[in-house]
């Protein structure tokens, strides 16, 4: 099968963090994995890095590795929402734990939750540097502030997230449509990589295929020119994981047929 431009990334999570699992998703073209550090402590996190090292160089590619850092987040029940104050530092004494943990693994990319503004990418950088690093920072755009931020955020960072769940608790659902294509559109002006996350195969957390919605949704965030698109629960605690990835597979390979046919931006 043709690989797909478009990077596939998977969050590894408790039903796909074995070998097995691992190399199974990676065959279907899973391109990145993450590990949300919400969850888990450093030796189960750092028995998953161990079984992505060996899948990547038993199927002789490379599998980045994404560290999401939980910033300072407040869990209740099923939801999560941004647990600081406005002018807070959101790297939390957790987090510079979690990037020694990560810095130690040598892991590709950091992803720093609940970005406020340029200097909290600065600081993140600086404390890479001063650990002995040279991660590359993913900056996840799910604040009000970080909406209102974008330029001077994307010309600090490396890469950018665009996070709808914690987005759609900052604006009006309707509005985070357009929302992600503005963001979609700054990224692609200033060079940079944008991944688009939360909820895109959400039914596949219970069901072998997903909606034709969600499949609308993964192709036209790819036709906006989306780098990469993500899965979170699907691939991390749903009963689907590699047929998850599999699907968002055939997707970008047909969107990426269209993408010279069909503008977005």
């Amino acid at each position: 099968m043709q690989e797909s431009i478009t990077k596939i990334i998977a969050t590894i999570g408790p039903v796909s963090n074995g070998k097995e699992m691992i190399s199974r998703m990676a065959e279907h073209h899973m391109d990145m994995a993450r590990l949300n550090f919400s969850w888990g402590t450093h030796d189960w996190h750092k028995d998953i890095i161990k079984n992505i090292r060996e899948v990547a160089e038993e199927n002789k590619k490379e599998i980045p590795i994404i560290q999401d850092l939980s910033g300072p987040r407040v869990q209740d029940g099923s939801n999560h929402y941004f647990g600081g104050k406005e002018g807070e530092e959101v790297i939390t004494e957790k987090d510079i734990s979690d990037l020694s943990f990560g810095i130690e693994q040598k892991v590709e990319y950091i992803a720093l939750s609940f970005v406020g503004q340029a200097s909290d990418v600065i600081k993140l950088k600086n404390l890479i540097k001063e650990k002995g690093g040279n991660q590359k920072v993913i900056s996840k755009i799910e604040r009000r502030m970080a909406y209102e931020n974008l330029d001077e955020i994307i010309k600090e960072t490396d890469a950018v997230m665009v996070a709808r769940g914690d987005l759609g608790n900052e604006f009006p659902l309707e509005e985070i449509p357009f929302i992600q294509h503005h963001i979609i559109q700054e990224c692609k002006k200033a060079g940079k990589m944008v991944i688009v996350a939360t909820q895109m195969l959400l039914s596949m957390v219970d069901n072998p295929n997903p909606t034709r919605a969600e499949v609308s949704d993964v192709a036209y965030a790819i036709l906006d020119g989306a780098n990469g698109v993500m899965l979170s629960e699907e691939s991390a605690k749903g009963n689907y994981p590699v047929e998850a990835v599999g699907m968002m597979e055939k997707i970008s390979l047909e969107a990426e047929k269209h993408r010279d046919t069909i503008k977005i931006g």
